[in-house]
């Protein structure tokens, strides 16, 4: 039987893995307000294309165990450079608020490297 805070990141790994997968299909379906804010840090469309792969695969990658770990990586990092482009617009509150994903993303990476190191992966 699994413990109930293993439980809580189970669901965590699911949730992250579905807000990556809805953040990462507007950017490459080159939605206007993707590439609104994007482009305020540079990014081109096709870097925003690119951007939308890394997190829709990311969020893909976090649905098997073995390949958990580069999934959350992917998608944390999708959400951090999303997280910098929300900072930039000068949009504050927003930012903090985007930066909840990056934060799951950590504790999942957190978790698989601990239960990866005492042999539970």
């Amino acid at each position: 039987m699994e413990s109930k805070p293993h439980i809580f990141v189970i669901v965590m790994i699911y949730v992250l893995a579905a807000l990556s997968v809805a953040a990462g299909i507007p950017k490459l379906l080159q939605m206007p307000q993707e590439l609104g804010f994007l482009e305020d840090i540079g990014f081109s469309a096709i870097a925003v294309s690119v951007l939308g792969i890394v997190q829709l695969s990311g969020g893909v990658l976090l649905l098997w165990k073995k390949s958990r770990l580069p999934g959350a990586v992917l998608a944390g990092l999708a959400f951090l450079v999303s997280s910098l482009a929300i900072f930039s617009g000068g949009n504050t509150k927003f930012g903090l608020i985007s930066l909840l994903p990056f934060t799951v993303a950590v504790i999942v990476i957190y978790s698989t490297l601990r239960r990866a190191e005492r042999g539970d992966a």
